[in-house]
């Protein structure tokens, strides 16, 4: 395959249509503009597709990112279409593959099958790749039409990593022609190489140990590029699917795409993994990032967000340097493939390319029916009608699913040992998402479609290493859900409506009460607002009261870990492990494991007593059904509001 297109040909063939990039326009004879684009943290979204919410959606989907593929290469004289890894796993149609159809010989994933269809020139791994084990891996791999790279895993070790033995090629050198200014062709020879985070070690342990080792990157990428040099590559883009961290190298760090545009010899970084976009404001104050510049250390580096949701784009000006080429200029974007509005609409700025769509029309199919179809049982019903006055169900569930995860990932670590605690918040929880707004599964099957409901955000599992007291803190600030009760009071709004539900958080192992009588200790904000508030009372952690000193380690997610909510003990400087999985995965691979679920409240915490006293509170009307079965609460229906909830009056 070879990028050759005369300059005159394309230009006529293109004339009143689409724009050369100026670049191309700009190109001299010597010159050429080489157009790298990049797609990156895929995890299986060929449709635009909710399949959670059993839904279209305009924010996702290679397919949609397709039609980006065909304008950019009408724009450039030259281009190739590489991908940064994490497309294997992530999505109901990943596990629908890998758990049901399988990978039997001679079958092509249908990841695959569309990257295919698109003309991928090369592609590494992610992390993602080795949730199903090696096996599946190789099975999907052997079904791709373009080379697939990946440096730093490996089979069996030398003494540097050039001895190594690497599960796939660690590099490849890709032999093309470009298209000069004067309409000349000319050879090049691109080398590309590809990464992924070492502590896959950790996040699939039970896939790797004791078949493969992760090495570091930037060490890796360092003793690889003059070999690549040495068998002729003109320039060298690295495919690192890792995020953009600190500038000085670390052993082993998981974010090492800054370090490692530092190194010489690497002339362009394509990265992920953070399902961030660079050049953004996301990176604005980040050492060595240069988002005006779209530089990493003055390289030029793109981070094409997630799901395919961007397109990344580095467009480079070529000059011929002796027999090889040189970078003049570059200039770097990641392109969408929606546009929200002001008051929160989103819209598709492209269609969906049909033939990406024929690719994997079968197994989107199938995977519909399979999100429809039950996972896995419940033994007891999912609601969250009172999950905002008493343990619930649906809070339950989440946080089992976050601690058998994060038992998992805690095995082999210096935290293995520590106590688990869960924190959990109900999401669908009425307020301005109306009435119907909650959760409300049955007894029985539960499809993976239900775990929208259970979870509405695409999170990541983290886990945060805290103080008993800062436990304590944490549930104080949740407990700014309520507000001030005086004794004796008669039907008084128990709820602040300023407050939202998805910080409350509730956290399982460890039993308490919830004094209403005390003002909060934290504003709306979070600041510390009343010092000397103790709305958490008979905090206890296996039946014995808390001990302040004691280290816990708290499942929940990256929002909070890292500062979302303003809550103590969460914000970023605690974290001490971060999972590469979303909570809504967690869950349902939890159900797929249990197979029959006990999502019923163990009510590990309760108001504390305030004598004959009323508060009102609102749910959704279909509560009445489970108004009875609220363990530890004396609930009487009050009437409905003009807005259509039903108000519920409780005694404390």
């Amino acid at each position: 395959m070879t990028l050759t297109l005369s300059r005159r040909t394309f230009l006529a063939s293109t004339a009143g249509f689409i724009a050369l990039h100026p670049l191309s326009v700009r190109a001299q004879a010597g010159q050429a503009h080489l157009r790298l684009m990049e797609t990156t943290d895929l995890h299986v979204h060929v449709f635009p597709y909710d399949y959670y919410a059993d839904q279209p959606i305009d924010t996702v989907g290679l397919a949609r990112t397709a039609s980006i593929v065909a304008n950019i290469r009408s724009e450039a004289t030259n281009a190739l279409l590489l991908d940064n890894g994490d497309f294997l796993q992530g999505s109901p149609m990943g596990d629908y593959i890998a758990y049901e159809r399988g990978m039997p010989d001679g079958s092509l994933h249908p990841i695959i099958a569309a990257m295919n269809a698109l003309g991928f020139d090369a592609g590494t791994l992610g992390n993602h790749e080795f949730n199903y084990g090696l096996d599946f891996l190789t099975a999907s791999l052997a079904g791709a039409a373009y080379p697939m790279v990946c440096a730093n895993v490996t089979t069996t070790q030398g003494t540097t990593p050039t001895e190594d033995e690497t599960l796939i090629a660690p590099y490849t050198i890709l032999e093309r022609e470009l298209t000069d200014g004067a309409g000349d062709t000319w050879p090049i020879r691109i080398g590309v190489i590809g990464f992924v985070p070492p502590q896959i070690m950790n996040w699939d342990r039970q896939h790797l140990e004791g078949n493969v080792q992760a090495r570091d990157i930037v060490q890796t990428a360092a003793a690889y590029i003059p070999r690549m040099q040495a068998e002729g590559a003109d320039i060298i883009v690295a495919l690192c699917h890792s995020g953009i961290g600190a500038a000085d190298p670390a052993e082993m760090m998981e974010n090492a795409a800054t370090a490692l545009a530092a190194l010489d010899g690497i002339d362009a970084v394509l990265t992920g993994h953070s399902h961030l976009v660079f050049p953004s404001d996301d990176y604005a104050d980040v050492q060595g990032a240069d988002i005006a510049a779209g530089t990493l250390m003055g390289k030029p580096a793109v981070m094409a967000g997630f799901w395919g949701s961007h397109l990344g784009l580095i467009d480079l000006l070529l000059e011929r340097d002796g027999d090889g080429w040189r970078i003049v200029s570059h200039e770097v974007e990641a392109r969408p493939i929606s546009s929200r509005a002001e008051d929160g609409t989103v819209s598709a700025l492209v269609d969906s390319a049909q033939p990406v769509l024929d690719a994997a029309q079968a197994d989107h199919d199938a995977t519909l029916a399979y999100v429809r179809r039950a996972v896995g049982q419940t033994d007891a019903p999912l609601y969250s009608y009172f999950a905002l006055v008493a343990d619930d169900p649906s809070v339950q569930i989440v946080a089992n699913a976050q601690s058998w995860y994060i038992a998992q990932m805690m095995q082999g670590t210096p935290d293995e040992g520590l106590p688990i605690l869960s924190a959990a918040a109900p999401f669908k929880a009425g307020g301005r998402g109306g009435p119907a707004y909650y959760t409300d599964v049955p007894a029985g099957d539960v499809a993976i479609r239900n775990v929208a409901d259970l979870y509405l955000y695409p999170n990541t599992i983290r886990a945060v290493r805290i103080t008993g007291a800062q436990v304590k803190d944490w549930l104080e600030r949740s407990a700014g859900m309520f507000n001030q009760i005086t004794p004796g009071d008669r039907d008084v709004p128990l709820l602040n409506s300023d407050f939202p539900s998805y910080n409350f958080d509730v956290i399982d192992g460890v039993t308490y009460r919830i004094d209403l009588s005390q003002p909060s200790r934290f504003d709306s904000e979070g600041a510390v607002a009343n010092p000397d508030a103790n709305r958490i009372v008979d905090l206890a952690f296996d039946g014995a009261p808390i001990d302040p000193a004691a280290q816990f380690i708290v499942a929940t997610n990256n929002y909070r870990a890292g500062g979302g909510g303003s809550f103590p003990g969460a914000d970023g400087s605690t974290i001490v492990f971060e999972g590469p999985d979303t909570n809504r995965d967690v869950i349902v691979r939890y159900i797929v494991d249990q197979g029959t679920i006990s999502p019923s409240a163990d009510a590990n915490w309760s108001f504390v007593p305030l004598g004959y006293t009323t508060v009102l509170f609102e749910t959704g009307p279909n509560a009445a059904q489970y108004a009875g079965s609220v363990a530890g609460l004396t609930l009487e229906p009050a009437g409905d509001t003009p807005n259509g909830f039903a108000l519920y009056r409780m005694t404390l």
